[in-house]
């Protein structure tokens, strides 16, 4: 598990370009918010966070828990997704807007630039329920 890194993941890194592509810059991992977003634009307001699939609970293929083990990985897992909720619930108080984006979601480019723009225009300031 050492090996799985925390930032600069790929998914990230494809969320970042596309930003940038579309002329937004944007700060990493703010220290100073709950949850430390993954991709912040303090201009208006919003956060971004790019989730990992198994280690955040998503309902797709590679979000499914482990067969074995269940003891150790069911209340991890369940532990991660009731901080990320918590953490949702406090940026949205401070008056963000809060996306997430799920790894499975990065491998449609152009589904996922139509998100961001949408997101970024306040057209749609919804958070992912993570299912």
């Amino acid at each position: 598990m050492q090996a799985v890194k925390t930032r600069d993941t790929g998914p990230e890194l494809t969320v970042r370009r596309i930003l940038f592509q579309l002329g937004y810059r944007y700060r990493l991992n703010a220290k100073k918010l709950p949850g430390r977003p993954d991709i912040v634009l303090p201009g208006g307001k919003r956060a971004i966070f790019v989730h990992g699939c198994f280690w955040h609970g998503h309902g797709c293929a590679k979000g499914q828990a482990p067969k074995s083990r269940l003891d150790y990985w069911e209340p991890k897992l369940k532990a991660n997704r009731e901080r990320d909720a918590a953490q949702l619930r406090a940026l949205e108080e401070l008056g963000w807007s809060v996306l997430t984006i799920w790894q499975c979601e990065t491998h449609d480019r152009e589904t996922l630039t139509a998100r961001l723009k949408r997101f970024l225009d306040g057209v749609s300031c919804v958070a992912s329920s993570g299912a």
